[in-house]
């Protein structure tokens, strides 16, 4: 095995170690789209038309990943879409 190939192999091998925590948002018979939208673009950063194809696609999927990240950044996200009254996890 020649050092160019050990190297990329060792580098594929440090991509697979990094997680991605994910919040998903669910879907309920409460909210309107207009405040899942709001609430999306003001925990989540989301341009509007971003928060609109979540909102739709919790809507007929009944789920959807509405931000990526670390723990500690999605944490409080989180909890300000759970104090919003909409429901997520991160998983």
């Amino acid at each position: 095995m020649s050092t160019k190939e050990k190297q990329s192999e060792e580098l594929l091998l440090a991509e697979k170690v990094v997680k991605q925590n994910e919040i998903v948002l669910f879907n309920d018979d409460v909210n309107t789209f207009d405040h899942v939208i709001d609430t999306l673009i003001y925990a989540c950063d989301h341009v509007p038309e971003q928060a609109e194809q979540c909102a739709i696609l919790v809507h007929y999927k009944g789920k959807c990943t509405v931000k990526t990240g670390s723990y500690d950044d999605l944490k409080p996200r989180c909890s300000m879409l759970l104090q919003a009254g909409l429901s997520a996890e991160i998983v």
